[in-house]
């Protein structure tokens, strides 16, 4: 399997060297030259299998040889190993057809653990057979940074450094970062919020002559490729779970830079049954203006209860909007070029195409706190503040409410306690037994300027050799 760029000048890579590649050379995202795709009893016959066992069939082919089945194998199972209950990916029912799906079982208690488990695998495979070091640069919001940092924490091959927004991530989420130990991690506080951080990786991936020489940069955001082809897997695992193929299935996806959404959007095309996948966003709301109104423009950001959400320009769009483009590169640059200037609209055609795929709906701090509360009341169930606003805007777009609906849970609630104190939980919920120390361990983290050439500086000193 080849991947080629939504911006159409890249050359086609295999999937061991997209895998060590950001953004394509012309600034575009790689994504796949074609889907697999499964027909029905495929789909029904995979109905007894285990999470990873699913996992490695649906990954397999987008890896396409480039690593052995039988190492794959063993570097799939390795990455769900820390999982704190076995299902992996475990459903709630919370009311009559309305299910919400547990992601945040992993290491860290975010979503993100699904995908960068097996990314920081994947790159410890490739990087010993090849004797190459590398350099990792990613930008979080919250939760990437701590899920890459554990992902990853183990490779000897390479340096990472996690850039996030200065006092504008959670206390849990920060610590999870700043406590972990390793003269290879090092993690950045930007003034600035997380797009002044998303603007300088990809910056520094346009040019990286600030490395040592040999060096390279490894995304680990989810311009790589392989951070989407993990996500899929829970749409196929869980929609499995609830009847499928028999049976359509519906998601409502907290969504900031549409990484995960697209993985079920994905999903859609290669054959699972979805009847809806819902945009949910907070008051950082560019898609939702965008799905509702034709409108792809960048306003202010906000500071919100939900701050992984805290999102103005969601990179992975540019990917679904290729495919609206029936993958015109050409003409993909052409608006992403305008939009870095002013704000833009795409054609009658693709707009609606994309309003076919996609419902959306934007949900305030005080919806979201209603929200959490109402649920609480109803079901005994605490949610935290992203996965209360993906019900929020499930329950607001769900047409058909004999299809099930699956609001995605990206986040542990015990990681947002203001949010979930707002809404009258008499206490700061406790974090899992296996965190039960990280507000008292030690910290580890540079206060930067959000200057281009001060953090290149940094992290160029602080390389191992």
């Amino acid at each position: 399997m080849k991947y080629i760029s939504t911006r159409g000048k890249a050359p086609a890579l295999n999937f061991e060297d997209v895998l060590l590649t950001g953004l394509a050379p012309d600034g575009g995202l790689y994504v796949p030259q074609t889907l697999p795709t499964y027909s029905p009893e495929q789909i029904a016959a995979w109905s007894k299998l285990s999470y990873a066992e699913l996992a490695f069939e649906i990954v397999k082919p987008f890896v396409d040889g480039a690593i052995p089945d039988d190492d794959l194998r063993d570097i799939v199972n390795d990455s769900y190993s820390d999982f704190r209950n076995s299902a992996i990916a475990p459903l709630v029912q919370i009311d009559h057809n309305e299910w919400i799906l547990e992601l945040f079982q992993g290491p860290t208690l975010a979503f993100k653990d699904f995908a960068l488990q097996m990314l920081g695998r994947l790159l410890d495979y490739v990087l010993e057979r090849r004797n190459q070091k590398v350099v990792v640069m990613g930008a979080t919001s919250g939760d990437t940074g701590s899920a890459a940092i554990q992902g990853c924490k183990r490779c000897k091959n390479l340096d990472i450094f996690i850039l996030h927004p200065y006092q504008r991530v959670s206390e849990v989420q920060r610590r999870q970062m700043t406590t972990v130990e390793g003269d290879n991690i090092h993690n950045i506080a930007l003034k600035g919020h997380f797009d002044h951080c998303q603007a300088m990786v990809k910056a520094s991936f346009a040019d990286q002559s600030f490395l040592p020489g040999g060096r390279q940069l490894v995304a680990v955001n989810s311009i790589n490729w392989a951070r989407i082809m993990a996500q899929i897997v829970y749409y196929f695992y869980s929609a499995i779970a609830l009847g499928a193929p028999n049976r359509k299935v519906s998601f409502s996806v907290p969504t900031g830079n549409f990484g995960d959404i697209y993985a079920g959007y994905l999903a859609k095309q290669m054959g699972l049954p979805i009847d809806q996948l819902v945009i949910a966003t907070n008051c950082n709301d560019i898609l939702h203006r965008f799905v509702s109104s034709n409108r792809f423009e960048k306003q202010e950001l906000q500071h919100t209860l939900s701050p992984s959400m805290d999102i103005v320009i969601s990179s992975n769009f540019e990917r679904m909007l290729f495919d609206g483009y029936d993958r015109d590169g050409a003409a993909v640059a052409d608006l992403m070029d305008r939009f870095s200037r002013e704000d833009v609209s795409v054609p009658d055609s693709v707009f609606a195409k994309v309003r076919d795929l996609f419902d959306s709906g934007r949900v305030s701090d005080d919806e979201t706190v209603a929200t959490i509360k109402e649920v609480f009341e109803t079901s005994e169930y605490l949610l935290d503040p992203h996965s209360a606003i993906g019900v929020h805007a499930a329950r607001a777009c769900w047409r058909d409410r004999s299809v099930p609906m699956v609001t995605l849970a990206t986040a542990h609630p015990a990681k947002f306690p203001e949010a979930v104190m707002k809404a009258g939980y008499p206490e700061s919920p406790a974090l899992p037994h296996h965190m039960k120390d990280l507000l008292s361990l030690p910290e580890r983290y540079e206060v930067l300027d959000n200057d281009q050439a001060a953090v290149q500086a940094f992290m160029a000193s602080h390389i191992n050799a």
